[in-house]
């Protein structure tokens, strides 16, 4: 597709993106939307499902007639087949009368049944006998009654997963996947997130009419780099935020990092699982965490030791080890335990032009070592002075056998 008509239709559906995953999503929009198949779009939630299903109908053959949105998750179980497929009057308390449900509402047009994963399965199986013979039986009802809707759905679940704890049809998934899209989430595509906040924060502050300096390039680079559990929706929220609460101002890196949570180092690791995963894949990714977690607290006690000494040339004392060669002699002092702050790296200087001849981990292990001996045994003060928590350092004296 030539990048005129892409962009055409990007403004037309209001999908925003110049990444290769937000082009194979306008392409595979305008490959399958004019035939009248039904739709899964699978996702993590806040990532633009609803727009994608917007856009299929607008570029369909009955993008004149109704398009009905159905959250199928904030509807009560109870009252959603009434809702879908309506009532007859008497058919239970409170019915006074007949009522259309959405699917007769959407008659000739497109229903968008979102979070289809939070469907109950007698419910389903209503679903099911639409898709196969567009037929249905309102609520309480004795006559069928015929529809011509095309049926688009969305779920933010593993809906294989499902069907294997018995919770979603397996004869209905197959006939909803006739063609899936999948929505990327917003770490899958950080590229465009320059684009989203200009986007995000122009509409609503022309809406508004707030004052807007916009972002300075350190905000937008952190913003880039944030890892949005909540993805697209969740960016706009936050940027919408930033200009209420900084109204007037250029959002800084400061603003942006505080109002994050940035300093506090929040790690996502219990974030829900990705619909795109498998739970092995989902496991595997954990313990990928976990090692890059490691690998960030060695580089923090590297840093803390060689950050503001890169000019300092030491003399190697003598030493019973090799490692020992590299690291400056130890002054054993009394310390007073009421001070707040420490400075590990004047007891402790590593020579950063010798790094490279000993493994990190040995240099860590001896670090921590001396460190703990200069506090006497005391963990809260040697965490302090390395700069990293008392949890990592007692994973570090475990993983070390200190």
């Amino acid at each position: 597709m030539d990048e005129t008509r892409l962009n055409k239709m990007q403004q037309s559906f209001g999908i925003i993106g110049e990444s290769e995953k937000i082009k194979e999503i306008i392409e595979t929009i305008d490959q399958v939307a004019s035939a009248d198949i039904t739709i899964l779009i699978a996702g993590e939630s806040g990532t633009g499902k609803e727009l994608i299903a917007d856009a299929l109908h607008k570029r369909s053959l009955r993008k004149h007639h109704p398009f009905v949105k159905v959250n199928c998750g904030a509807i009560p179980a109870g009252i959603l087949e009434s809702e879908l497929f309506g009532h007859v009057k008497g058919s239970f308390t409170g019915a006074i009368e007949d009522r259309k449900g959405y699917f007769e509402t959407a008659n000739n047009g497109t229903i968008f049944l979102d979070e289809i994963g939070e469907m109950p399965l007698e419910t389903q199986v209503k679903l099911l006998r639409v898709l196969e013979s567009g037929e249905f039986l309102p609520v309480g009802g004795s006559q069928s009654k015929t529809v011509d809707v095309r049926i688009i759905a969305a779920t933010n679940k593993e809906l294989f997963e499902e069907i294997e704890k018995k919770n979603f049809r397996k004869d209905l998934y197959y006939r909803l996947k006739t063609i899936t899209i999948i929505a990327p989430a917003l770490r899958q595509h950080s590229e465009d997130i320059p684009l989203l906040i200009e986007r995000f924060a122009l509409d609503f502050a022309n809406r508004n009419n707030i004052p807007f300096k916009g972002f300075s390039p350190n905000a937008i680079h952190i913003l880039e780099n944030h890892s949005w559990p909540g993805n697209i929706r969740e960016l706009k929220n936050f940027i919408e935020s930033m200009i209420v609460l900084e109204k007037g101002e250029v959002i800084n890196s400061a603003m942006v990092s505080k109002r994050l949570g940035v300093e506090k180092r929040q790690i996502s690791t219990n974030l829900p699982m990705k619909v795109s995963r498998s739970v092995d894949q989902a496991e595997r990714e954990l313990i990928l965490q976990q090692i890059l977690l490691m690998r960030r607290d060695i580089a923090d006690i590297k840093n803390a030791v060689i950050s503001d000494f890169n000019n300092i040339s030491l003399e190697p004392a003598p030493r019973t080890t090799e490692l020992q060669r590299y690291i400056a002699p130890v002054h054993e002092e009394e310390t007073n335990e009421s001070e707040p702050e420490y400075e590990v790296a004047q007891d402790y200087m590593v020579n950063p032009n010798l790094l490279g001849k000993v493994s990190l981990e040995e240099v860590e292990r001896e670090l921590i070592e001396k460190t703990l001996k200069k506090f006497h045994n005391r963990k809260r003060q040697t965490a302090t002075a390395l700069k990293i928590s008392e949890r990592t350092l007692y994973r570090k004296i475990i993983e070390y056998g200190l």
